[in-house]
Parts: structure tokens; sequence; C-alpha cells
């Protein structure tokens, strides 16, 4: 553990935005949760549920959960910033699609993204 905001040691909660997937949502991209491994959906997705989990539990900083992405973001300072290597996996499966999940995407997702 490198600090009480990045656990190295915590895995994700799973391979997609848990709270979408329990309410039958959507997503765009994912966000990993560094303190807790909560996966959630990033802030163009419509649920914009890893802000929600920062505001619920005040767990300030995230790790791209995307293929080949390994940029954390601090929602407290606002700011992007290189990191450890979080447990794996470290990323949703390449082959899971984007949006996703598979079935639960409307056809005109692309007008419901917040930009």
């Amino acid at each position: 553990m490198t600090s009480p905001e990045i656990r190295t040691d915590v895995p994700p909660s799973g391979t997609g935005c848990a709270d979408c997937l329990a309410a039958g949502g959507w997503w765009f991209h994912l966000r990993r949760c560094t303190e807790c491994g909560h996966v959630g959906c990033c802030d163009s997705s419509p649920a914009q549920h890893a802000t929600g989990h920062f505001a619920a539990t005040g767990h300030p900083v995230v790790q791209s959960f995307e293929p080949g992405e390994d940029w954390f973001w601090d929602f407290s300072s606002e700011q992007a910033f290189a990191g450890p290597e979080l447990a794996p996996p470290t990323s949703r499966p390449e082959d899971q699609p984007v949006p996703g999940p598979a079935g639960a995407v409307p056809v005109e997702w692309r007008s419901r993204l917040h930009r």
C-alpha cells in the first residue's frame, strides 16, 4: 500500500460498472477506485458512477480501467498523475465492447453521453 487512497493489494470489484450492472444501465468508459476497487463508469457515461462513488465515500483517486491506459485521477485536486501498478486485472477485458455491457447499450447511445 502506498497511501490510504492508493491500495495496490485490492482487486477491482468486477469487469464492468458495478452500479450500472446492478441497475441494468450501460457505460462508456470505466474507472477503478484505488482505495476499495469499486469499478464505476466515467463522467461521459449517463450515470457517472465513478464520480458518484467519490461523493458517497470520499475515496478521491481512480485509475482508468480501460485496456492500455494506466493514468490516475484525483477528484479532490482535479489532477491527473502517474501512480503504482494496482492488483490485477488492471483493465476490463479487451473483448468487452465499448460502450458496454453488450445488449444494454441503446442504439442512440452517442446522444446520451455527457460532454
